[in-house]
Formats: structure tokens, C-alpha cells, sequence
């Protein structure tokens, strides 16, 4: 029972439980947006007889395909996927490009066994070439 009550006390279940409520809550704000302004603005546009495409479909040999919803959950997704490529996903891209740029490499490859080593290491710990400082050459 400790083990259970510290993973949830960790800080990452409790972020991770406030992005989905948050992501739901999201999620709700944006099939609003979608099915109360943008398509009755598209369909007032395009001259449509219905204002919203929830109502859209066809019957074909007396089954009904709804495709105004499907509509609606596409365009749903095509702005959420924006908006977390644009606000989440491209500052995490340039935030973890500028912290690599001032990373100082710490490690080298083995010219003999490739395998990472310290870069001030003298002998491979792996295949315990002995190496020239400064250089990756072997002896």
C-alpha cells in the first residue's frame, strides 16, 4: 500500500491528471466553437439550407450516413491539433534546441569498439583500447 500511495503522491500523476482535465475541458470549448459558430458561419456562406452539419446526410437503400457530424469532429480535431502544434509542440522544439546548443559534449565514441566513452578518458572501459588525449585514435 506505501508503494501505491507514493506513486500517486509523485508530482507527475498529478500533472498528468490536470493536462486531461484540462484537455477535456479543452476538447468541450472547441466542439462549441465548432458546432455553434464555425459551421453555421460555413453553412450561411456556402448557402446551405441547414445552419448547422450536424444535420448533413444522405440515405443510400434506407441506410442513413451522417457525414455533417463526422464534419464537425474534423474540424474539431484539425483545430486542436493547431493549436497544440502551435502553443505546445513548436516552443518544446526551440526550447530543447537552445538547451543542446549550450550542452558541452561529455562523451565520445570508441574508435575501435564504438561504444560512448568519457571524453577525457585515456583506455576504453569496453574494449580497453588505449587512446591518445584529445584525439579518438588508438595507440
Amino acid at each position: 500500500m506505501g508503494g501505491f500511495k507514493q506513486f500517486l503522491l509523485r508530482g507527475n500523476i498529478v500533472e498528468l491528471a490536470v493536462a486531461v482535465i484540462v484537455g477535456a475541458t479543452f476538447s468541450g470549448l472547441v466542439q462549441a466553437l465548432v458546432t455553434d459558430l464555425i459551421t453555421p458561419l460555413i453553412g450561411a456562406v456556402t448557402g446551405g439550407r441547414q445552419p448547422n452539419f450536424a444535420n448533413y446526410s444522405f440515405t443510400v437503400n434506407g441506410s442513413e450516413f451522417k457525414y455533417g457530424d463526422f464534419l464537425n469532429h474534423l474540424i474539431t480535431f484539425l483545430i486542436i491539433a493547431a493549436v497544440v502544434y502551435w502553443l505546445v509542440v513548436t516552443p518544446m522544439t526551440r526550447l530543447i534546441k537552445w538547451v543542446e546548443r549550450d550542452k558541452k559534449a561529455t562523451t565520445k565514441e570508441c574508435p575501435e569498439c564504438l561504444s560512448d566513452i568519457p571524453v577525457e578518458a585515456r583506455r576504453c572501459a569496453n574494449c580497453t583500447v588505449e587512446l591518445v588525449p584529445n584525439s579518438e585514435k588508438p595507440v
